[in-house]
């Protein structure tokens, strides 16, 4: 009897046996065949489920942000305000609890601004998408409380974007506890004008 492999499976287990390497070193840096001896695999098998090393690491971003994501939405049940659950919503980019997912978010953006494919493009937009729409219903939310005014649904893309440029211009200094200061100075500015009296 053929064995039956789950090809979308295999290409997971493969992408996280690959993990660690990349943590160590830049994607730049390893070879196809060096990600082959990590993950225990023929340098051939990896091109049977990724086009590049580039595809690795875009399979581990989508893999963990899943695992975040949920996360993320169990701290959000935990807390009851509109201001806690935008520093929760944007402490996704100092988190140190989330450092190899940082780490390896670096490197897919790296990748995504160097030398970008059709598919991480898609990905990265609908993440995008995703996020700023779950972040409208925060703030949506929080108008509907009656905590935050009306006009504080003008200012969703411009907090949202706030939020990703900070970790843009962090990103090549790893200062952490700056960009943590700074996105919480920010909203704290930004709450004092859209907060209910």
């Amino acid at each position: 009897m053929a064995i039956i492999v789950d090809k979308e499976q295999k290409r997971k287990n493969i992408a996280l046996a690959c993990k660690e390497v990349i943590l160590e070193n830049s994607i730049r840096n390893l070879s196809i065949s060096k990600l082959a001896d990590a993950a225990g695999i023929g340098k051939g098998t990896i091109y049977e489920y990724f086009e590049n090393k580039e595809d690795i690491v875009f399979e581990i971003v989508n893999i963990m942000m899943q695992k975040y994501n949920e996360k993320k939405k169990k701290k959000l049940l935990s807390v009851t305000s509109t201001r806690e659950k935008v520093i929760i919503f944007l402490s996704f980019f100092y988190t140190k609890e989330e450092s190899e997912l940082l780490q390896i978010y670096k490197e897919f953006v790296s990748i995504s601004l160097s030398n970008p494919n059709l598919s991480m493009i898609d990905f990265q937009e609908k993440c995008s998408q995703s996020y700023y729409l779950w972040f409208c219903s925060i703030i949506e939310s929080g108008i509907e409380k009656g905590e935050l005014i009306e006009d504080s649904k003008a200012l969703v893309k411009g907090l949202y974007s706030i939020g990703e440029g900070m970790f843009v211009r962090n990103a090549t200094s790893n200062d952490t506890a700056l960009l943590k200061k700074d996105i919480n100075e920010f909203i704290d500015a930004i709450f004092k004008l859209i907060e209910v009296k």
